[in-house]
């Protein structure tokens, strides 16, 4: 028989301050390969407050590379992660913007960039940048994964450095060669710097991991 006067929280109960997530409300802008991993993790560690945004459908390939389910084929992303959200938790209050980002829309005090292209990653923060507390941007190509974070107090040029020219980006989308396991790591990533950042930890501004080569690299 399943205890259920046990706190679901009560194992990370040391590691993510509950009071302090309770009066957080988070961004996820693509819930793509990353965006969908992080909106799962924000939910189950706890989050009250998620936004989605996101203008993208369900496609077939997403089952293989952004763990959607068959039977989310042709909705909208934002809202078969929504369901999937609420099965974790019915008490997350969920707001779904079914379109691109744009600088008209309110975001939470921190945001989760997790779009596949750096022209859209420059706008999205020339936007956002000195209204939000906490950000975190996700970037993968094949099984190289790199997670960017900056808050209003640190790595904010740091960051500005690493948007450049699109014309200068690799070949293809950041997600145009993927896997499910991945966009899971990267995910984790962006989540754990989170939680950094709500424990008052200094955070790691810029991540970078070559799962073939065995290589990581944190400045």
């Amino acid at each position: 028989m399943t205890n259920t006067t046990i706190d679901r929280f009560q194992r990370q109960s040391s590691l993510v301050p509950a009071e302090r997530l309770s009066q957080i409300s988070v961004t996820v802008i693509g819930v793509g390969a990353i965006g969908r991993q992080v909106a799962l993790q924000l939910t189950a560690i706890g989050i009250p407050r998620i936004q989605l945004v996101d203008f993208d459908l369900v496609e077939l390939t997403n089952i293989t590379t952004q763990g959607y389910r068959r039977q989310d084929l042709g909705l909208a992303k934002v809202e078969a992660t929504t369901q999937a959200i609420l099965e974790l938790d019915v008490s997350v209050q969920v707001e779904m913007i079914s379109d691109r980002f744009r600088a008209s829309i309110s975001t939470g005090e921190a945001v989760f960039c997790c779009v596949d292209s750096i022209s859209a990653r420059a706008a999205i923060w020339r936007s956002i940048s000195r209204k939000c507390e906490f950000w975190t941007d996700g970037r993968m190509l094949g099984e190289t994964i790199r997670v960017l974070t900056a808050t209003k107090d640190s790595g904010i040029n740091q960051y500005s450095e690493t948007l450049f020219p699109q014309a200068q980006a690799q070949i293809g989308s950041c997600t145009s060669r993927s896997t499910v396991y991945a966009a899971s790591i990267a995910g984790g990533f962006m989540v754990h710097q989170f939680c950094r950042w709500l424990r008052g930890i200094s955070i790691d501004h810029d991540i970078s991991l070559n799962l073939l080569a065995g290589e990581t690299v944190v400045s």
